[in-house]
């Protein structure tokens, strides 16, 4: 008899053993594909400022990588696979002959790292009208208002952003007398009136404003340009806008009266910094370096950010469909993780994420943004950068 019982649990047993397989191989047989491209261009190295900053061609690429490990970790369990292929347009090459023969039609999703003007032409493309194209590179204000287009979602934050990360810690510091010195390129005007908009937003006043004009050798200018450039009416910080670096390095602890720089150059205003270890930002660290060999950069925690957000609309509306993919992306329920100690969320009005904004110096970590006590009617983070009523941007419907 006990061998009869014996027997029949086996029977059982093998049964249902027969039975999750089956489930289990009709699962993964049905599991739903979310296929993204990243679309990127070789670059040619500038000239190199420093051999402390090596330059680095593949920022971007392994943070959505690492996002897309991470999407797949959690597709195990909701049935979903998502895949990543990578678009590596050559240095003379033609990126929109490489979008339309490559990635039209076949792909819903469009990580893009290029530069303002070749984000804005892809997407006046028709073959990207019905695509979600993620810009993962640029920080420019025109995109997300007069200029902006309704399928690109921006990740970074703009220059506004920055400068009013900055305002909001000067206020905090009552360092409100600002020396704004500019640099020659186009970059560096439009991060110094982002800086003029958020003194004026925040009651600074701006005493002094300069042009640099002078040489770029670093012997020359910590000798005497900056010393005798420096001469002016007492401020608090000198406010640096050189955003390839040329000169604003040179300014520190060289300045006619002792000031701390702040700008572009000494406390800057980032997305991320390899100095951020809060809020479980030490895990993805690690995990980024071990994958790398290197420290995450502002691009590669943007494309991963990118694929996340995918991932986790994917995820919460179990569908594929760009539509509704963007649609829960712009709701109020989407919420996501960012290691900056609250969830992330995409401005209805203009496509940008929303999100804190770390203020560090070379070595250490100095706040977060938005700063305690500055509030707001929906959400502290949209003290940074421009409000819905201050949007240009016009959505086509």
């Amino acid at each position: 008899m006990r061998s009869i019982n014996l027997a029949i649990r086996i029977i059982v047993n093998i049964l249902l053993i027969l039975q999750l397989f089956s489930v289990s191989f009709v699962y993964a047989k049905a599991k739903q594909a979310i296929n993204i491209a990243y679309l990127t261009q070789e670059q040619n190295a500038p000239p190199p400022l420093s051999n402390l900053d090596p330059f680095i061609k593949n920022k971007g690429i392994i943070g959505a990588e690492l996002g897309i490990d991470d999407n797949n970790t959690t597709g195990e369990f909701t049935g979903q696979q998502f895949n990543l292929k990578k678009f590596i347009v050559p240095l003379e090459g033609n990126v929109a002959d490489t979008f339309n023969k490559e990635l039209a039609n076949k792909f819903q999703y469009v990580v893009v790292n290029l530069s303002a003007d070749q984000i804005n032409r892809l997407a006046d493309l028709p073959a990207a009208k019905p695509m979600l194209l993620f810009d993962v590179a640029t920080v420019d204000d025109a995109l997300r208002n007069e200029q902006c287009r309704s399928n690109v979602l921006h990740i970074l934050p703009s220059r506004a952003m920055r400068a009013d990360a900055l305002a909001q810690y000067m206020m905090k510091k009552r360092w409100t007398k600002w020396f704004l010195v500019i640099g020659p390129a186009q970059e560096d005007r439009l991060f110094a009136d982002a800086v003029k908009r958020a003194a004026k937003r925040f009651g600074m006043e701006i005493v002094a404003e300069k042009n640099w004009e002078h040489t770029y050798d670093a012997r020359r200018t910590a000798q005497s340009d900056v010393a005798v450039f420096t001469q002016a009416d007492d401020y608090d910080v000198l406010v640096v806008a050189d955003e390839q670096g040329q000169f604003g390095e040179y300014l520190d602890y060289r300045t006619w009266i002792p000031r701390p720089v702040i700008g572009t150059q000494g406390l800057i205003a980032t997305a991320w910094h390899r100095t951020h270890e809060q809020w479980g930002a030490v895990q993805i660290q690690n995990r980024f370096k071990e994958k790398a060999g290197r420290w995450m950069e502002e691009q590669d925690y943007a494309a991963y950010l990118a694929v996340r957000a995918i991932g986790e609309a994917a995820t919460r509306t179990q569908s594929d469909d760009s539509k509704r993919v963007k649609d829960y992306m712009m709701s109020e329920a989407f919420a996501l993780q960012g290691y900056k100690g609250t969830p992330l969320s995409f401005r209805s009005w203009d496509g940008q994420l929303r999100q804190p904004v770390l203020l560090a110096a070379p070595r250490s970590l100095v706040a977060v943004a938005p700063i305690e006590g500055f509030l707001h009617p929906k959400t502290e983070l949209d003290t940074l950068g421009y409000d819905q009523p201050e949007s240009q941007c016009k959505w086509e419907k």
